[in-house]
């Protein structure tokens, strides 16, 4: 998400003087098993150990225990697992299911998919070409999700429309017609547009970890496409 120019300034305010009680709460650190980066811990995975001694993902950062994390990216999550960092970091055996990567990779989908179920009951979703493009008209989009095996003429207009409005809008796809419409309640969906706020934003996060788990080669793949309409 482009930031405003406002936010740009006051990122870069020092930690004192003048203004330093304005600044945005710092948020906690975690460090990724893999690569040894230290980063917020929105911007990583977490995994915890069951009583059993076994590693299971926890993106939704619930499950009680030490959190072991890792980043969103499938060559990080393949080097825990040949490497037996996990074990390392919780300083003693466990057990790493041999379909661990698979298992992270569905469990994003889905939650992917579960929150954009969240947010039409929310009514924070527009679907259809014709009420995204108004909704994007309006500015009112944050994120903007596009059916990979839509047609090629509608998502390219929408796009383009989204790069223009004022504030900047987000494009993403990350699954086929049929997969947005099971979300929605239909029978499929091509163009969706979340409205700003905290549903865009947390499906911004969600879809992008997803792209990172797949290794950066799922957007996208124009194998058949479906007729443009109202979908």
């Amino acid at each position: 998400m482009l930031a405003t120019t406002a936010e740009s300034k006051h990122s870069r305010r020092p930690a004192g003087g003048a203004g330093a009680t304005a600044k945005a709460p710092r948020q906690p650190l975690r460090r990724c098993l893999a690569s040894g980066a230290v980063l917020p811990k929105a911007e990583l995975l977490r995994f915890a150990v069951d009583p059993d001694g076994q590693v299971v993902p926890d993106l939704a950062e619930r499950l009680p225990g030490r959190g072991l994390w890792l980043q969103p990216r499938r060559d990080m999550m393949e080097k825990a697992c040949k490497k037996n960092l996990f074990a390392r970091a919780a300083k003693r055996q466990l057990r790493v299911p041999s379909d661990l990567v698979e298992q992270v990779e569905l469990l994003a989908l889905r939650r992917c998919l579960d929150q954009l179920g969240l947010a039409r009951r929310a009514g924070s979703v527009v679907v259809g070409y014709e009420k995204v493009k108004a909704a994007l008209k309006a500015d009112r989009v944050g994120l903007l999700l596009q059916a990979e095996d839509g047609a090629a003429d509608g998502t390219d207009k929408l796009r383009a429309l989204a790069q223009a409005v004022g504030r900047g809008t987000v494009v993403q796809s990350f699954c086929d017609a049929s997969a947005l419409g099971a979300a929605l309640g239909r029978s499929a969906a091509v163009h969706v547009g979340v409205m700003r706020g905290r549903f865009a934003a947390a499906l911004e996060r969600d879809v992008g970890r997803l792209a990172g788990l797949r290794g950066g080669q799922d957007q996208g793949n124009g194998v058949g496409r479906p007729t443009e309409g109202e979908r």
